[in-house]
């Protein structure tokens, strides 16, 4: 068993076994329906005791990585790879910086209301934010009471970054992150910073205050119709707009997500006309699918990507924190138009939102309301 304990290490013994043992089962070292090693033979390998291993396994369990059969054993349940695996995956990859007419078929919903209720199916454990919060308290003290940099806390904007390259294949560094306050905030942002352009392009139907943001601002918004895989190519060509915003993993209220080849159709599409796609990247986390979905900031070499997120969905809806991720050519211009904003996130829930991150009790809660989702279905 190649799994190494380091107890030099703040994270507790039977989370490093813990995270040992799901990446062997991920990478198929222990495939479907497999018997792992008995805990002694396990404790004896790792150098740990028998309680470590009980530990690790009961977690495995809990996740659905594994069932314990009395007197039989433990046998691996997990039949195949989640795009959300262990903590650790691929965080080696990152670099650490340290700081400094759909109308009438829609036309009845009220989708501020939808939203919110949607928000609510994703709450995070209360007993695990509890505890989470204690530790923060007597781990970062005095950092609680300091005024948060402008693009956010820096821990944060690290594991942000680490998140996205394990679970989404986005490899950035933390000066193109930015935190802000929720989906709206970053809309007003991006309104201020590209509004020169005075057209955005957006899918119709589609989450209502994109629409009513963006023209608070002065823009003009051109509703584009979805069809069964994204936005309508003739309407996609006609359309005078050189700044289109998407949610193609998800839209809201339609459910329509794009495929590959309407990725790079909008890719394509701004390449052709020098414009800028803002990524709006809602839900992505809650699907009930196995397989790793390529964001437009990903594929995008050669074009300008805005990438947003936001934790109301995952964790719970007053949780108002997200993050927006700028590509490398943008970083600039918009430090020097935009840069003397304070952060509008307190410090204490930066830190907390680092510290779920982190430990990886982010990455497990996911994991569990996606089992769950998969098994009402």
């Amino acid at each position: 068993m190649n799994i190494k304990i380091d107890f030099n290490l703040e994270t507790p013994a039977y989370i490093q076994l813990y995270e040992g043992l799901v990446k062997s089962i991920v990478d198929g070292v222990y495939p479907y329906g497999s018997k792992l090693p008995s805990k002694r033979i396990i404790a004896a390998d790792t150098e740990t005791s028998v309680i470590t291993v009980e530990h690790a396994i009961t977690l495995l369990n809990e996740e659905g990585y594994t069932k314990s059969k009395e007197r039989s054993g433990v046998f691996v349940i997990f039949k195949d790879e989640d795009f959300i695996s262990n903590q650790t995956k691929r965080r080696e990859s990152t670099k650490i910086i340290k700081d400094k007419s759909n109308s009438e078929i829609f036309n009845d919903t009220d989708f501020g209301k939808d939203m919110e209720n949607e928000e609510k199916k994703g709450n995070f454990p209360i007993s695990v934010l509890n505890k989470t919060i204690r530790k923060i308290l007597l781990d970062y003290g005095d950092k609680l009471l300091i005024k948060s940099p402008n693009y956010g806390c820096i821990e944060l904007r690290n594991e942000i970054c680490f998140y996205l390259a394990r679970s989404r294949g986005i490899h950035i560094q933390a000066n193109q992150v930015i935190i802000g306050s929720g989906a709206e905030y970053f809309y007003g942002l991006i309104a201020q910073f590209l509004g020169h352009q005075k057209y955005v392009a957006i899918e119709n139907p589609s989450y209502n205050k994109i629409q009513q943001v963006y023209e608070s601002f002065g823009l003009v918004c051109d509703m584009l119709d979805l069809s069964d895989n994204g936005i309508s190519s003739d309407k996609l060509e006609m359309t005078k707009a050189k700044l289109l915003h998407v949610t193609p993993f998800n839209s809201f209220p339609s459910g329509v997500t794009a495929d590959i080849s309407k990725k790079n159709e909008y890719l394509n599409w701004a390449r052709k006309r020098d414009g800028i796609i803002i990524e709006d990247n809602f839900d992505s986390e809650l699907t009930v699918s196995r397989k790793l979905e390529e964001p437009l900031f990903s594929m995008a070499n050669d074009v300008n990507v805005i990438y947003i997120n936001t934790f109301s969905r995952t964790i719970a809806p007053s949780m108002r924190i997200g993050y927006m991720i700028l590509p490398n050519n943008l970083i600039e211009e918009f430090k020097k138009k935009l840069g003397f904003y304070s952060c509008t996130v307190p410090i204490f829930e930066q830190y907390l939102i680092m510290e779920l991150l982190k430990n990886g009790e982010f990455e497990r809660h996911i994991n569990r309301v996606r089992r769950k989702k998969r098994n009402e279905l």
